[in-house]
């Protein structure tokens, strides 16, 4: 999909407030309301804008202790990979994983209350995942950037 410099502002504004009203998302890129609804609809259509949602403090949420945890799989079959990814889509203290290059396989951002809980997440999950041959974990002590629009 082409997009161009009112897509970009559309974009930017919606990640900016994915609430604001389409008669003032409208207003503010200069065009009709329902031209506006228009090229949204498209953009959602053709994948750009991929869901709404709201921006979450974990800390506010009892969340204070994350951390970036580098995991390197024993082997890397086709099904022990499958069955890796499964289980880390449905543990609700990964918030991120990423496939990469480099000495880790995996790379997963984790958030849990404390370290204690973290802790009880290694070892009743992650350790317990046969294709997990070790992790390495780096404790966040401070973000110094998160959430930030995707500008082009």
């Amino acid at each position: 999909m082409q997009l161009d410099d009112r897509d970009r502002r559309i974009l930017m504004l919606l990640q900016q407030d994915s609430r604001i009203s389409n008669a003032d998302l409208a207003e503010a890129v200069g065009m009709s309301a329902s031209a506006l609804w228009r090229r949204v609809r498209a953009l959602e259509e053709g994948g750009v804008i991929t869901r709404y949602g709201a921006v979450v403090d974990p800390g506010a949420m009892g969340l204070d202790f994350e951390a970036i945890v580098h995991v390197h799989l024993t082997r890397h079959d086709p099904d022990g990979i499958v069955a890796f990814i499964r289980a880390i889509e449905t543990a609700p203290e990964v918030q991120e994983c990423y496939a990469t290059t480099g000495q880790a396989d995996y790379h997963l951002r984790v958030l849990c209350p404390d370290l204690a809980a973290y802790n009880v997440f290694l070892e009743r999950f992650l350790f317990r995942l046969p294709a997990v041959a070790s992790a390495q974990t780096n404790v966040v002590l401070r973000t110094i950037k998160r959430n930030r629009p995707v500008t082009i």
